[in-house]
């Protein structure tokens, strides 16, 4: 650029976090506890190093902006790729240039995008965007059909964004539609379930794994151990944890059935459970390492305690 006579980009060398941006080894300790993708001690230099890059760039962008607008991606990709804890393709952000975040962009995060059944620059619209689109779309549908399937489907949206109210609200004008629905039926339980109404949750879980014992995968199944988890029933927890494992692996299967069992003092049936969820993980692809991050945490904590 005309006028520079160096870079000022001292990756190399140790990079000095202005006192201004408030950032120094303390508060990266303290982001190290709070972001579960950190692996090791070795990435708190490379949030100092990452935070003394957008320092720089913020100087050198002040004569021109496309170079603000150049960091900004490489960062966004840089974020992306450790979140699905892609550590090669992070450190190639970190390191060279734009490029690399371009061949991210293409090669990763836009290819990921898809598969999971959306484009790839979603990722620019405000958070719940499609969430939101997709309410009015229910919503449209209900004032014109008042279908039972739009009812349910409404609420498994209000249920994934955590509002469980609307959700329940939701599923029951469904069954008010269709009492026979097992799905909704299903869905409402876990619903009943996470608001800590595990006694109103476990009839409608039994109703439907009456029907078909393996029903949504082994998720109804898993409802019903959690509720009777919660209800003190332990012994028959126990048991439906055992019928979920022999058909699936879930982690969030074997992680509360090994804390049942350790809570029965069956440490080495525990220890054998948290053994086999850890090494599934690290052979697992960065999705469900993101998805499994909470039952992997889990998992270590009683691991220690064991």
């Amino acid at each position: 650029m005309p006028g520079m006579t160096q870079s000022p980009l001292r990756l190399a060398g140790p990079v000095f976090i202005p006192s201004v941006l408030g950032f120094d080894r303390l508060s990266c300790g303290r982001i190290r506890g709070a972001v579960a993708f950190f692996p090791t001690e070795v990435f708190q230099l490379t949030l100092e190093v990452m935070f003394g890059l957008i320092h720089e760039l913020m100087q050198l962008s002040l004569g021109n902006p496309l170079l603000l607008i150049g960091a900004a991606f490489q960062l966004w990709m840089m974020v992306d790729a450790l979140r699905r804890e892609e550590w090669i393709w992070a450190a190639c952000i970190l390191f060279f240039s734009v490029f690399s975040a371009v061949f991210y962009y293409f090669m990763v995060y836009r290819q990921q995008g898809g598969a999971a059944g959306g484009f790839g620059l979603r990722g620019f619209e405000l958070p719940g965007a499609a969430d939101r689109r997709r309410i009015k779309e229910l919503e449209s549908r209900i004032h014109h059909l008042d279908k039972a399937r739009d009812h349910s489907d409404l609420g498994d949206v209000y249920f994934s964004g955590g509002k469980l109210a609307k959700a329940e609200a939701c599923y029951r004008k469904a069954l008010e539609r269709d009492p026979e629905d097992d799905d909704t039926v299903s869905h409402l339980g876990q619903c009943l379930l996470r608001q800590g109404k595990a006694a109103e949750a476990k009839p409608l879980l039994e109703k439907v794994l009456t029907v078909d014992p393996r029903h949504d995968f082994g998720y109804t199944l898993m409802a019903l151990a959690e509720a009777q988890t919660a209800l003190g029933e332990v012994d028959a927890a126990l048991l439906n944890w055992k019928r979920v494992l022999e058909n699936n692996s879930y982690p969030r299967a074997r992680v509360q059935y090994a804390e049942l069992l350790a809570s029965r003092g069956n440490v080495d049936e525990a220890q054998a459970e948290i053994d086999e969820v850890l090494a599934d993980q690290n052979h697992s692809p960065a999705f469900e390492k993101n998805r499994n991050a909470v039952w992997i945490r889990r998992a270590k904590k009683l691991e220690s305690r064991l």
